[in-house]
């Protein structure tokens, strides 16, 4: 079994880094203007609807709302597993950054993509937070979704339960540009690729719930800690099931 699953794993990182190939030079290409980024993302979009099948691994997902491309959320999804981010950019079909760490930029060609297309925070730096925050809060009044995951990293030592307390940004910038919050279920991914070492991918099914977005318009920052538990509340109690 140990075997199958090093060569299963094997397997997925080189279609992960063939496909990453193939396509980046057309990334790099809609990298090198603002009004081009859309479809460096639709690129990125493309990857994963490639990927996921070529390895054996269905994307299942129960939209009980279908977010348009261009409207505008803050999206947050739980996160028990490195397969989340992937499987984020399959499941949502929107032009939206994610908010992730700095450390990402060093790994090459991809590095460079992240730190183009998405936001990046420094969480050993005090600033870093505010920055992003200010960088995340400037992305949704332009008009592009922000993609956080609450739980502030892969943190959780008993997956399905999401790990408290939450981080209040994904909430602050909703309420202060009064756009929707948009939860996310990650159903299966914590047991597809557990967050222990070896790191070992499973081959199997990626469930995901896409959920009614949860309005913001007329609450204030005295509203952030029902938000937080209302987003919890939604997406909780689809993991428990």
């Amino acid at each position: 079994m140990r075997i199958f699953l090093l060569l299963y794993t094997l397997w997925c990182a080189f279609w992960f880094i063939l496909l990453f190939l193939i396509l980046f030079p057309f990334t790099w290409l809609f990298l090198q203007k603002d009004r081009w980024k859309p479809f460096a993302h639709q690129i990125n979009r493309v990857w994963g609807r490639l990927f996921f099948p070529l390895i054996g691994m269905p994307v299942r997902v129960e939209y009980r709302f279908k977010p348009a491309r261009r409207e505008t959320f803050v999206i947050c999804a739980n996160h028990f597993s490195y397969l989340d981010i992937a499987t984020m950019g399959v499941v949502v079909d929107n032009y939206f950054a994610f908010v992730g760490k700095h450390a990402v930029k060093k790994v090459p060609l991809f590095g460079y993509m992240f730190r183009k297309l998405h936001i990046q925070v420094d969480r050993e730096k005090g600033n870093s937070r505010a920055y992003s925050l200010s960088k995340s809060i400037r992305t949704l009044a332009s008009g592009r979704s922000v993609m956080i995951f609450p739980e502030g990293g892969i943190i959780t030592k008993n997956a399905p339960q999401i790990h408290l307390p939450l981080q209040k940004g994904a909430f602050v910038m909703a309420i202060q540009q009064q756009v929707p919050l948009l939860p996310v279920s990650l159903q299966t991914n914590h047991v597809l690729l557990p967050d222990r070492s070896p790191l070992r991918l499973r081959p199997g099914v990626i469930r995901a719930v896409v959920h009614a977005p949860i309005p913001t318009v007329g609450l204030t920052q005295a509203d952030v800690p029902d938000l937080m538990e209302k987003w919890r509340q939604v997406v909780q109690g689809e993991l428990n099931k």
